[in-house]
C-alpha cells in the first residue's frame, strides 16, 4: 500500500519544501540531484547521508508533502503492541514502531514512510489497515528503546551484578564490560544523538535516591527527556569515561575530558564534565555540534549598532577587551566570532583556553593543563616571545594573569579575554580588585562588553498582545525607542508552542548587549577611583545602551518576551 504513486513528483516537492523553509539551499539540491542520478538512491533517503539537511528537519517536510502527522512523545505507547509479531530487532531494522491498535487498523510510525516493504509486512502480520505517522530517527530509536528496550535490554543491564549480589562500583573489571555492552553503548549513542537533533546545548545526566534523571538544557532551559533505570547509572557513567579516555576507577574525585565523535555522519564534540555526589556521580556533556555554531556576530543577533561598537574596538592596535557575563552567556562564542573576523593572513593570533571550545583554521590555540605547570600566566609569558598580534586569553582568573595582560596590552597588543562580573562597569572595578593600578587600568583597557542571551520566540507560532499605556509606562518603553513611535502590539510565546520550537514558544537565542567604550571622561572617573554607579552613570550618558534598554528594544522588534528580559537583566 504505497503512500505515492509517483516517486518523481514527491522528490520534486521535497526540495522545493525544503528551499522554500530554508533548511536547504538550490545549490546544494542540485548538488543532491546530480548524485541521486549516478545513484539511483532516493533523495529523501540521500540528502541525510550527504550531509545536506537535518533529519528533523527531513520528516517536517515530508509530513507536510505527504500529509501526514508527526510522531509526538505523548503518541509512544507505555507498552509493546504486537510483540508477538514484532521484535525489537525487526523494528530498529526497518525504522518503525507501532503506535496503537483497534479492530480496525495499525497506526505505525515510519522514519520512511516509502518504504513499501515495511508497509506491506506490517499490514500482512497484523492483518489491519496500516495508517502512517512520521519519526525522526533519533526519536523514533528513543522511543523503540524505551517500549522494547525496558523490557529486555536495559532490565539485563540492570539486573547484572544484582541477582548475584557482586557490587558494580567496586568490581570495576565487570563495570568495564557492562559499559561496553551493546544496550549501554546503544543508550548513550541515542543520548547524544537526540541532544544534536534537538538543538540541546547540554546533556545533564544526574542520579537521586530513587531515580535517574537526564536533562537536556534548550535554548537555555532545562527538560527532562528520560528516566532510565537507576541500576544503569555505573553503566552510563563509566561509558561515558571510556569514550572520554578518563578513569573509570576514580570515583572520589571530579574529572574533565573530551570525547571526539559523529552523530549521524556529522562531528560533534563533547565536553565532559564528571563530579562525585551524595547519590553517585554527576554528568554534564556540553555538545559542541560543529555544523551548527556560527561564529558570526549575525548569527548571535548582535544589532547593528551593536556591531559598529565592537568593529570600533577591534580596530584598536592594542589594548585590552572584554566580554563580562555568568557561565553560559555567550561570553568565549562572541570572542570566537570576533576572532573569526579579525583572522586574516597578516595577523598573527594566538589563544590559551581552558578548555578549547572550538578549533578555528589560521588561529594557535593552546589548552592549559594546570596539573604539567601550564597555566594561564606561563602560557600568557610564552605568547610575548611569539611576536603575536592580537592574543586571546580565555578566562582572567587571578592577579597573575591580569598582569600580564596588562603587560601585553602596554607593549602593543590587542588582548581579549573574559570576566565574571553583573555588568560592564563593575568589569573595571574589578581589574582595581585585583590589584591593577588605576592608571594601568585607564590605559589600557578600551572596552568592555556585558552580554547575556534570552531566547527567541518561534516565528511560527508566537501571539500578539497589546500594548497598553500601563505597560509603557512602567517598563519605561517609551524613554527606550529611539523613533518614539511604538508598535501597537508586542508578542508573547504561544502557550501550546508548535512543532517547529517543540512546543515551547521558543526557537533559539539572541544576544543582549552592554557596550562600554573608555573615554577621556570616563579613564578620568577610574584614575579617581570611584563607584560602579558613576562609571555606570557616566558610560550611560556617553551612549551605552543598558543590558535592559537593548532586551526591550528586542521586545519592541518582536524578537522576545518581556519576561525573558526580566530574567537576566534588572532596570
Amino acid at each position: 500500500m504505497p503512500l505515492i504513486t509517483d516517486l518523481k513528483a514527491f522528490e520534486e516537492a521535497l526540495g522545493e519544501r525544503l528551499v522554500a523553509t530554508g533548511k536547504l539551499d538550490a545549490g546544494a539540491l542540485l548538488r543532491a540531484r546530480s548524485v541521486r542520478q549516478e545513484t539511483d538512491e532516493p533523495l529523501h533517503r540521500l540528502m541525510p547521508k550527504l550531509g545536506l539537511v537535518a533529519e528533523g528537519d527531513l520528516a517536517r517536510a515530508m509530513a507536510n508533502v505527504l500529509g501526514l502527522a508527526l510522531m509526538l512523545p505523548e503518541d509512544v505507547p507505555d507498552t509493546v503492541l504486537l510483540g508477538e509479531h514484532f521484535r525489537p530487532e525487526f523494528l530498529r531494522n526497518a525504522g518503525a514502531l507501532i503506535l496503537s491498535e483497534d479492530d480496525d487498523c495499525v497506526l505505525v510510525a515510519l522514519t520512511d514512510p516509502l518504504n513499501e516493504f515495511v508497509l506491506q509486512a506490517v499490514q500482512n502480520l497484523a492483518g489491519k489497515v496500516v495508517k502512517v505517522r512520521i519519526a525522526i530517527p533519533a526519536e523514533l530509536e528513543q522511543a523503540i528503546l524505551r517500549v522494547h528496550g525496558s523490557a529486555e535490554e536495559i532490565s539485563a543491564v540492570a539486573t547484572v551484578g544484582v541477582d548475584d549480589g557482586i557490587d558494580l562500583a567496586a568490581d570495576v573489571a565487570r563495570l568495564r564490560d557492562l559499559a561496553s555492552g551493546a544496550p549501554v553503548i546503544r543508550l548513550v549513542g541515542q543520548m547524544i544523538a537526540r541532544a544534536v537533533e534537538m538543538r540541546a546545548s547540554d546533556i545533564h545526566i544526574e542520579p537521586f535516591e530513587n531515580m535517574l534523571r537526564v536533562r537536556f538544557r534548550l535554548d537555555g532551559h532545562l527538560r527532562e527527556v528520560m528516566s532510565p533505570p537507576l541500576s544503569m547509572h555505573a553503566a552510563l557513567v563509566s561509558r561515558i569515561k571510556i569514550m572520554a579516555n578518563l578513569d573509570i576507577a576514580e570515583r572520589r574525585l571530579p574529572q574533565d575530558g573530551r570525547v571526539n565523535t559523529s552523530v549521524r555522519g556529522a562531528p560533534v564534540d563533547l565536553r565532559v564534565s564528571i563530579i562525585p555526589g551524595f547519590g553517585g556521580e554527576t554528568v554534564v556533556l556540553r555538545v559542541l555540534d560543529r555544523n551548527t555554531v556560527r561564529l558570526s556576530f549575525d548569527a548571535l543577533g548582535i544589532s547593528a549598532d551593536h556591531q559598529s561598537q565592537l568593529d570600533r574596538l577591534f580596530a584598536q592596535p592594542h589594548g585590552i577587551v572584554l566580554v563580562t557575563g555568568p557561565t553560559g552567556s555567550g561570553k568565549t562564542t562572541s570572542l570566537y566570532a570576533a576572532l573569526s573576523k579579525l583572522n586574516v593572513p597578516d595577523v598573527k593570533i594566538l589563544t590559551v583556553e581552558d578548555p578549547i571550545e572550538y578549533q578555528i583554521s589560521g588561529i594557535n590555540q593552546v589548552q592549559v593543563k594546570p596539573s604539567i605547570g601550564l597555566t594561564f600566566p606561563y602560557v600568557l609569558r610564552s605568547f610575548l616571545r611569539q611576536d603575536p598580534d592580537i592574543l586571546m586569553v580565555g578566562e582572567i582568573r587571578d592577579a597573575e594573569t591580569a598582569e600580564i595582560a596588562v603587560q601585553a596590552a602596554l607593549t602593543g597588543h590587542l588582548v581579549f579575554s573574559t570576566l565574571h562580573t553583573n555588568d560592564a562597569a563593575s568589569s573595571v572595578v574589578r581589574l582595581t580588585d585585583m590589584g591593577i593600578d588605576n592608571y594601568l587600568v585607564s590605559s589600557t583597557l578600551i572596552g568592555v562588553v556585558a552580554q547575556r542571551l534570552v531566547r527567541r520566540l518561534c516565528e511560527e507560532c508566537k501571539e500578539p498582545i497589546q500594548l497598553t499605556p500601563e505597560m509603557v509606562e512602567h517598563f519605561q518603553l517609551a524613554e527606550l525607542d529611539q523613533n518614539q513611535k511604538l508598535p501597537k502590539h508586542i508578542h508573547r510565546a504561544a502557550g501550546a508552542g508548535c512543532e517547529k520550537c517543540g512546543q515551547t514558544g521558543y526557537r533559539g537565542r539572541t544576544a543582549l548587549l552592554e557596550v562600554l567604550e573608555m573615554n577621556d571622561e570616563i579613564g578620568r572617573l577610574v584614575l579617581q577611583n570611584i563607584s560602579v554607579t558613576s562609571l555606570r552613570e557616566a558610560a550611560i550618558d556617553a551612549g551605552m545602551t543598558t543590558l535592559y534598554a537593548d532586551g526591550m528594544r528586542r521586545v519592541l522588534a518582536g524578537d522576545t518576551t518581556i519576561e525573558e528580559v526580566l530574567r537576566v537583566a534588572k532596570r
